[in-house]
Order: C-alpha cells, then sequence, then structure tokens
C-alpha cells in the first residue's frame, strides 16, 4: 500500500488556525474524502511546541493511503480530484510551498490498537541522507541502529518510519529520503522523551547518516477522517 504525505502551508494572508479549521472540516470532508480509490486518509495538524517559529514551514500534513501506483493514477485522473479537491487548494493552501512524498512505511512499533478517538501527539522528523551514504545503506542504518535507539525513548508508544519509494529515485532525487513518525501520549511525554540521555544518544547517531541541516522536526494532533480501518 502506498503511504502518502502531504505536506502544506496557508495561503497568504490567512492564519494557521483557519488554515487547519478549513482542511479538516471544509476540504478534507467535502472534497479529497469523496476521491473513492482513498482508502484511508489522516490530517495532522501542527500544534505548538517549544520555540515558535515566526513562519513555520509547514501547518499539517495530510496522510493518505491508496492501494498501488493504478489506483493512485486513477484518482489524479477522477472528476473528484480535477473539479473537487484540486480545485479547491487555492482557497487555503499556499501549493508552492506543498511538499508531496509517497512511502513505504516500516512499522518499528505498532502501539495500541488505533481509534478515532486516540488522544495523544505525533513527532514529525523530516530528513534526508548524509552526502555520498547509498540509499539502501542509509535505509538499512534508519531502521536497524538508528531505529533501535529511538525504541528506547521514554515514553514512546508507537513508531513508523517512511521511507520515499522507488520510483522516486528513477529519474533523480526526491527532496526528503525519509520521515520519521513517534507518538507520544502528550507534549510533556515528548519533552521527557527529550530530555533523556536515550534521546541524545539517538541525536548524536543522527550525524551518522543524514545531512543535519536538513533535517526538520515539528509536532502535530491527528484527525481521521477516513479510518482508521480501511474503506471497502
Amino acid at each position: 500500500m502506498i503511504h502518502q504525505l502531504i505536506f502544506a502551508h496557508p495561503k497568504p494572508g490567512m492564519s494557521e488556525k483557519d488554515f487547519q479549521d478549513y482542511w479538516v472540516n471544509v476540504h478534507a470532508v467535502n472534497y479529497a474524502s469523496k476521491i473513492t480509490q482513498i482508502k484511508k486518509y489522516l490530517i495532522d495538524t501542527r500544534i505548538p511546541f517549544g520555540p515558535e517559529p515566526e513562519d513555520p514551514r509547514f501547518s499539517g500534513v495530510a496522510e493518505i493511503w491508496l492501494n498501488n501506483e493504478q489506483e493512485q493514477l486513477e484518482s489524479l485522473q477522477s472528476d473528484a480530484f480535477l473539479q473537487g479537491a484540486r480545485l479547491d487548494e487555492p482557497n487555503w493552501a499556499a501549493f508552492w510551498r506543498t511538499v508531496a512524498l509517497d512511502t513505504d512505511t516500516h512499522v518499528l512499533l505498532e502501539g495500541p490498537p488505533r481509534s478515532r478517538d486516540e488522544k495523544g501527539i505525533k513527532l514529525f522528523a523530516m530528513v534526508k541522507r548524509k552526502a555520498g551514504v547509498p540509499l539502501e545503506t542509509f535505509r538499512r542504518y534508519s531502521l536497524e541502529v538508528h531505529g533501535a535507539l529511538d525504541l528506547k525513548l521514554p515514553g514512546l508508544r508507537r513508531y513508523y518510519q517512511c521511507h520515499a519509494r522507488d520510483g522516486l529515485y528513477a529519474i533523480g532525487e526526491p527532496l526528503l529520503d525519509m520521515v520519521a513518525m513517534l507518538w507520544f501520549d502528550s507534549t510533556e511525554a515528548l519533552q521527557t522523551a527529550l530530555d533523556s540521555p536515550q534521546n541524545a544518544a539517538s541525536a548524536k547517531d543522527l550525524e551518522n547518516f543524514i545531512e543535519m541541516k536538513y533535517a526538520y522536526t515539528f509536532v502535530a494532533e491527528e484527525h481521521w477522517i477516513i479510518g482508521p480501518e480501511p474503506r471497502a
């Protein structure tokens, strides 16, 4: 299954709150969810955590699950997308600041069964591999070595690594090689994890395989539109 991540930013003059409200309550419900090929659909809205940037790079993420490439193509050719979701995008999103990434998701910690009413928060970490590191070496190191360090974080409830799909490398390099998602019960639990010696070891290890200058993180909360069980 393709796990697509779409990182978005408000259009000029729109507040982050209005952007998030429109995305979750209008665009997702009235337009994107009508694309029948989408099997699961989740929106993560950025929440304040730590020093607040004047202009956050992204204010949220859409997570979209599709069965395969054929259905993904059909979704992009559908009236629901072309005459609906696509036409609505300029009403709320700065499309020139949108980043989309098709991924294969590796579950390192499944956690409890998913629920639409699940509380808690999610840390996103967007990374690019270090110059000179082969892609397969990066993937293996991220999953087997770095992943093992992250799994020791106190309070970690769920942990996924979403690696860019092979097809994105056919004619060049995607902007990102991997997006990690780490769930915690609260921002307080996340801060405890970040202050821990286990995180110090994890943070130090990042220098071994990613370009630190391109790394970007933010914290979000989830809003299920379709799911967590796939629709028929």
